[in-house]
């Protein structure tokens, strides 16, 4: 029996399951593993490393999903071909941490089965500009994938198909702003899409007040009385960049304000990876509030597949946007969304990321939690105030010397108000777990030793 790729498990916070998962891939890539070898039965497994048969089932289960290994009954499981599997990078010299990066719980392989199944799809749907007729069966999958969020009453007919979710917040701008100098309203520390997306459109964009709730109506109120606003852009479930989620009082009264001023509301929901509890913007102002998501966070961004839900009166003018922008979405595209969003195995995948992206912010909590960190188990990112004696610049550049790379919280505020101490951190799930905390540990190291002369 090959034991050689057994991993350690003492000392390490990493959920067990996961351990394993990585130590297989390891032992393939390393070749310690080799294609079709077989591995021990799950109970010897369990046995040799003194945990359950049940903890180990699980990380070879998530394998074979993925396409790593492949069971059969009667047989046992085995190493996968090598075209299966993932191509993970291990212990690079430099860790991203800017932006989340995704694990492979199984939706690699179940983007490559929808491809294989589209690959069929009738010659005409091949020769054709794409229509409200070839994509409807992707928005009427985008609004089932969507069903565990409040957003009052939705057609596919709302649905507007786009290139990402950014494409969505840029085509919404199109639709709603009109004059020479229109004015776009934000929170002060604010998703920078936000700001590019207004800057495009030649608007000008005002920052909001927020505190421990979300941005002040009062602040809200003001604003629209001093610069005759057209738009809020706002993320109430998770803000980007504090992981901060707005609850339904403050929801209620800000759309009291917006209805009041007859304000339209973009509701960024992109990072929200989880079915939510209370009302969106949608629902309770559907007729002034512009939804937006996409697969990215929770899939893949390879596919740049998001999706706007426009007000039920005003969608067949954002239709007419996206159509003068780019015709349509290409229909092979709209193909692959529904066919993957329509997966039985749908619900399995997203319950797996979530999983692993919890854990991946368990072990950033467990290395940093001693310091001013703002995180949430559903949010692939975490929100960290910097102790005294570190700027978020210098923090950066610190960390980028460590071989770390992490977002400054510059990137996310309006050109006109002042940035906080603090930087953003996201998870990566397509390095090495211990990979990732050995990153995490890097950055704990700069906290704890905070620099000790004064620049000049």
């Amino acid at each position: 029996m090959n034991t050689i790729w057994f991993p350690d498990l003492t000392n390490t916070s990493v959920p067990k399951y996961q351990i394993i998962v990585d130590a297989i891939r390891s032992g393939i890539s390393n070749g310690q593993l080799e294609e079709g070898e077989k591995l021990p039965p799950v109970r010897e497994v369990a046995w040799h490393l003194g945990i359950t048969p049940g903890t180990v089932a699980r990380a070879f289960s998530q394998l074979v999903d993925a396409g790593v290994l492949e069971a059969t009954v009667g047989r046992g499981t085995f190493v996968a071909k090598q075209r299966a599997v993932a191509q993970v990078q291990d212990w690079p010299e430099v860790v991203s941490l800017k932006s989340p990066k995704l694990p492979d719980v199984g939706q690699i392989e179940a983007v490559r089965s929808a491809l294989r199944k589209i690959s069929h799809m009738q010659d005409g749907l091949l020769m054709g500009y794409p229509n409200a007729k070839t994509d409807l069966p992707a928005r009427e999958a985008v609004l089932e994938w969507s069903a565990g969020k409040l957003l009052g009453r939705t057609t596919p007919d709302d649905v507007v198909l786009t290139y990402g979710g950014q494409n969505a917040i840029t085509l919404i701008l199109q639709t709603v702003l009109k004059g020479a100098a229109p004015v776009v309203l934000a929170e002060d520390l604010t998703y920078a899409g936000f700001r590019h997306a207004a800057r495009l459109q030649r608007a000008k964009i005002v920052g909001l007040a927020s505190d421990e709730y979300g941005v002040r109506p009062g602040a809200l109120d003001a604003a629209c009385r001093a610069h005759d606003a057209q738009i809020f852009c706002t993320s109430p479930e998770v803000h980007n960049p504090t992981a901060h989620r707005t609850g339904l009082e403050r929801r209620k009264a800000l759309a009291d304000v917006a209805q009041h001023h007859g304000v339209q509301i973009l509701e960024d929901d992109c990072y929200a990876l989880r079915d939510s509890d209370l009302p969106s913007y949608r629902a309770l102002l559907p007729r002034q509030t512009w939804y937006v998501s996409s697969i990215s966070k929770l899939l893949t961004p390879s596919l740049r597949l998001g999706y706007a839900i426009a007000p039920s009166p005003r969608a067949a003018e954002l239709r007419r946007t996206a159509q003068y922008s780019f015709f349509g979405i290409a229909t092979p595209l709209t193909e692959l969304t529904a066919e993957l969003l329509s997966s039985p195995n749908i619900a399995d995948l997203n319950r797996a990321m979530q999983d692993q992206i919890a854990a991946l912010v368990q072990v950033a909590v467990n290395g940093l939690g001693s310091y001013d960190l703002r995180w949430r188990p559903d949010v692939p990112f975490l929100w960290l105030s910097l102790p005294n004696g570190w700027r978020a610049g210098s923090f950066c550049s610190a960390a980028e010397r460590a071989g770390v790379l992490i977002r400054s919280a510059d990137d996310f505020t309006l050109m006109e108000d002042r940035a906080p101490h603090a930087v953003r951190i996201a998870v990566n799930g397509q390095v090495d777990i211990k990979c990732f905390e050995a990153a995490i540990g890097r950055l704990r190291g700069l906290l704890d030793k905070p620099p000790s002369e004064i620049e000049v």
